[in-house]
């Protein structure tokens, strides 16, 4: 009965000492998770804000370019129609984009007046070769009375004084004659200037072109000044294509690298990345003050039928003349995206906003970039520049500009 009575009572020195150790495991706990969490955050990948490229498909001919400019397709050979005299548009033949040979009647002005004009000036010269005709017989009969009395005279039968008038008749009539050559001259003359009045008011294509635009229409008075509103300076502008070429500024402090007959690679803008080659074919001797520019001409080596004038286009001046091989492109990369990892050239491939070390075969430098002949696809994104503690599948945040 003491026994069990002894079991029943309270152990003051464990009471005493249970709360010390409970706080002492609770703190324990708190300690083993902070180092869990920490050694988690030191193992997980970490974050990097970074700039990304990507691979593009660039030229070789960009390590050659010395010197770039931009500049327009032009035609050298371009012309805006219109007539020498003020009439009314009566005919327009062509638009916008008719093919045209030398030759060829693109429009007709109003030319009632000066055909009439014309035919008087036809009848006017007709006259006149009646009167040299008329003159001309006077003369022949003028010659044979001289001659007559000229025998009689020095045959003492007629008077010194008919023979006199003989003489002063036949200079008399080829005067008369010469008068009357003159004025058949001056006849035709006004009828070579009533025809020229005429074909004022066709108007022909001076050379093979097309038609660029139109600026006049049926109705419209056409003047070779154009003062007023309702009048027009030129019918229409046309252009040879096959002369086109590019027009680019060159600044002053440049031109000593270009020189005539360089090899060139024209870029238009509106075919992206194709290049044309191309090569100087006057450097304009003359400076743009306001811009301190020169203005070069460059030539296409062969013309392609979708180039069109005003066309904006970038010229690159290049050292020599590119090999075939050099004319195709390749992949590419900026040189600051690729590092050396594992004994070996890799870039960083952003793959779903992750750092992927992507091993690749790199090929020629073109400029600042270099070639990527293996590892990559056009299009790809890479990081531009990675720190050199960036790791394996760490997250990649566009850097703030």
């Amino acid at each position: 009965m003491n026994q069990d009575l002894g079991k029943l009572r309270i152990d003051r020195s464990l009471q005493a000492a249970g709360p010390g150790k409970g706080r002492l495991k609770k703190w324990l706990w708190i300690a083993l998770a902070a180092l869990a969490l920490g050694l988690g955050w030191w193992l997980m990948p970490h974050s990097f804000k970074a700039d990304t490229t990507l691979a593009v498909m660039v030229y070789p001919t960009r390590a050659l370019t010395v010197v770039n400019a931009t500049g327009y397709v032009v035609a050298d050979r371009k012309a805006s129609l219109a007539s020498k005299i003020t009439s009314r548009l009566v005919w327009l033949g062509v638009e916008e984009g008719s093919r045209v040979k030398e030759g060829d009647i693109l429009a007709r002005l109003e030319s009632e007046d000066v055909t009439a004009n014309l035919a008087r000036a036809g009848q006017d010269v007709q006259t006149a070769r009646y009167r040299v005709d008329e003159t001309e017989a006077e003369v022949i009969d003028a010659k044979l009375n001289h001659d007559r009395f000229k025998r009689l005279d020095a045959q003492h039968v007629v008077a010194r004084s008919e023979y006199d008038q003989a003489l002063a008749r036949i200079r008399k009539a080829e005067a008369a004659h010469e008068q009357a050559q003159r004025q058949l001259a001056a006849r035709t003359a006004d009828l070579e200037n009533a025809k020229a009045q005429v074909e004022y008011t066709v108007i022909r294509a001076p050379f093979d072109a097309v038609v660029l635009t139109k600026s006049a229409d049926v109705g419209d008075i056409v003047t070779p000044i154009g003062a007023s509103t309702t009048s027009k300076a030129s019918v229409v502008t046309i252009a040879d294509l096959r002369s086109l070429q590019i027009e680019a500024d060159v600044s002053e402090s440049n031109l000593s690298k270009v020189a005539s007959g360089q090899p060139c690679e024209i870029q238009l803008d509106a075919f992206g990345e194709e290049r044309f080659p191309g090569y100087v074919h006057m450097i304009v001797p003359t400076a743009d003050r306001t811009k301190a520019t020169v203005l070069v001409k460059v030539r296409f080596t062969t013309l392609d039928p979708r180039v069109l004038p005003q066309m904006s286009a970038k010229v690159a001046f290049l050292q020599r003349a590119p090999t075939a091989e050099e004319r195709a492109p390749r992949l590419a990369l900026p040189a600051r995206a690729v590092v050396e990892r594992d004994g070996g050239p890799a870039v960083f491939a952003v793959v779903e906003g992750k750092a992927r070390l992507t091993p690749v075969k790199t090929g020629m430098a073109l400029g600042d970039m270099v070639e990527i002949a293996g590892g990559l696809k056009p299009g790809d994104r890479v990081v531009l520049a990675p720190p050199a503690d960036l790791a394996d599948g760490a997250g990649i945040a566009q850097a703030e500009k």
